[in-house]
């Protein structure tokens, strides 16, 4: 199915109205204590609870209006509700709060498994939205591949050694901060190796 065209401001509050929600949830309800069949919860794993449907539905709102879900997309979803059920399920919120290093970790063992194979990953993913030489594409994936390996290990260390509101905010705002200016700033740096369209005459 071809991907319908949405206005870019509804796409982007629908990818990421759910972090932001769960973030304003987390700063409304983090001091409270909420009993459900005599087992306590803090503020934290029932934000994480409610973060889950938040997320399924705006998922399902951006496939109904685009006709199409990315792989990462895909992939996140199942990540926050496979670790979010086990931090209901266990009553513990460090599985929740694992559950980044282990997206990380795994997007830089998929790119390094390429790396090794002598291919680029996202290349393959990426190359027809953005025409680029395979050797730029090596680059821009051995730093890619780099710099999720710096935020998963980054992550374990914020939340073994910082508060939960530090968390918190620096996953809703700061790693995804550090995202877009790690990848705008590589596709400043590789613009020689961009394609432009020629029309041979």
């Amino acid at each position: 199915m071809a991907e319908k065209q949405i206005k870019p401001w509804v796409k982007q509050l629908l990818e990421l109205g759910p972090t932001l929600a769960f973030f304003l949830l987390y700063l409304r309800i983090k001091d409270d204590t909420f009993t459900y069949g005599a087992t306590e919860y803090s503020g934290f794993i029932v934000a994480t609870v409610a973060f889950v449907p938040i997320l399924l539905v705006a998922m399902a709102v951006l496939w109904h209006l685009t006709g199409k879900l990315s792989r990462m997309q895909i992939f996140t979803a199942f990540m926050v509700i496979f670790f979010g059920a086990l931090t209901a399920w266990f009553n513990d919120e460090r599985f929740f709060k694992m559950k980044t290093s282990i997206v990380y970790g795994t997007f830089a063992g998929l790119l390094g498994i390429g790396l090794l194979r002598g291919r680029s990953y996202l290349e393959f993913v990426m190359g027809e939205f953005l025409p680029m030489e395979h050797e730029g594409w090596m680059i821009l994936t051995r730093r890619l591949c780099g710099l999720f390996v710096g935020l998963a290990v980054a992550n374990e260390i914020i939340w073994r050694t910082m508060s939960d509101t530090t968390w918190v905010t620096i996953e809703t705002f700061g790693f995804p901060i550090v995202l877009f200016l790690f990848l705008w700033m590589q596709i400043v740096g590789l613009q020689r190796y961009l394609i432009e369209d020629k029309e041979e005459g």
